[in-house]
């Protein structure tokens, strides 16, 4: 009697599918993992609902400039005399989600390339990672302000300007961890059966970088957020008036002596938001690498033998 076993690779594991869910449980129920996400989400919130719970607007000049905090006036006023609370509140959400679609689009970018790269091989891997170390040697903030310089501060730019210096580095580690995955039996046996490459790489190799993939994500948006803070306080980034970290750091560091305030809070703000990214990535890596020191069969369902 013959018996017949199908190929477990062939099988598109649902444990890869859910592998995600599994990791972001186990970071939050580390203690690093839980205070990053609390230092971080703290910020969000504050920019999330601040515009909402602004007691001025944030272009309306209240009082004299640099006031000092007072009961009326928390923060006390920047230089034109507007309301540093209103502005700070208001200034946030914007940072965010320019920082946030910047790494979506160069964390998008570079996992393409680097599984290319991986995966296709030859002259393919050859040309990407040339281009790759092209792009790596110019420094991320130089080249983000050439793109920015030449065509003008404008929102999509800075993003996409961002969003390219990011690229390079996503490619090199995704090729990295890619390369050991395309090689395991489940791939090879998908590929004997015709399909297509690029579902391939999107169907069998994606999901198994999910670990690699959100360390990356959460390591440049927080890159993102210190460029973009960054670009603002240089002049490119939102026009005024338009409230904005960077560039509220910027424009107010004249009156340090007079109020304090309305560079400190701005400050605080980002680099709590950093700190708290940086542990919960961390928290992110040291639980992927308990998850990824697995063997294969732990990530796949078992085959149904029929006899």
């Amino acid at each position: 009697m013959d018996v017949v076993t199908s190929p477990p690779a062939a099988v598109s594991p649902p444990r890869v599918r859910r592998q995600w869910v599994d990791l972001l449980g186990a970071v939050i129920r580390t203690r690093r993992g839980a205070l990053g996400l609390a230092l971080a989400g703290s910020v969000v919130l504050v920019a999330a609902i601040g515009p909402f719970v602004a007691p001025y607007s944030p272009d309306q000049s209240v009082t004299f400039p640099f006031a000092g905090p007072s009961s009326q006036y928390l923060l006390g006023s920047d230089m034109l005399g507007r309301d540093v609370l209103s502005r700070v509140l208001a200034g946030g959400w914007e940072l965010l989600l320019m920082a946030l679609a910047a790494t979506v689009f160069g964390v998008f970018i570079g996992a393409a390339a680097g599984i290319s790269a991986a995966y296709l091989r030859g002259r393919v891997d050859g040309f990407i990672m040339r281009t790759v170390d092209v792009f790596l040697a110019f420094p991320q903030l130089v080249f983000a302000l050439l793109l920015v310089s030449i065509v003008g501060p404008k929102i999509w730019l800075i993003v996409v300007a961002v969003g390219f210096t990011h690229a390079p580095a996503v490619a090199r580690v995704l090729r990295s961890s890619a390369l050991e995955i395309s090689e395991r039996d489940y791939v090879k046996s998908i590929e004997l059966q015709g399909v297509r490459p690029a579902k391939i790489m999107r169907s069998e190799i994606l999901p198994n970088l999910v670990s690699p993939l959100m360390v990356e994500s959460g390591l440049r948006f927080t890159y993102s957020i210190v460029m973009m803070a960054g670009l603002a306080f240089l002049g490119f980034g939102l026009p005024p008036p338009a409230p904005s970290w960077g560039y509220m750091i910027q424009e107010n560091r004249i009156g340090l002596s007079l109020n304090v305030w309305a560079v400190a809070v701005p400050v605080i703000l980002i680099a709590v938001l950093t700190i708290g990214v940086n542990p919960f990535t961390d928290a992110i890596a040291r639980v992927a690498i308990g998850l990824d020191s697995r063997p294969d069969e732990a990530l796949i369902d078992d085959t149904v033998v029929e006899a």
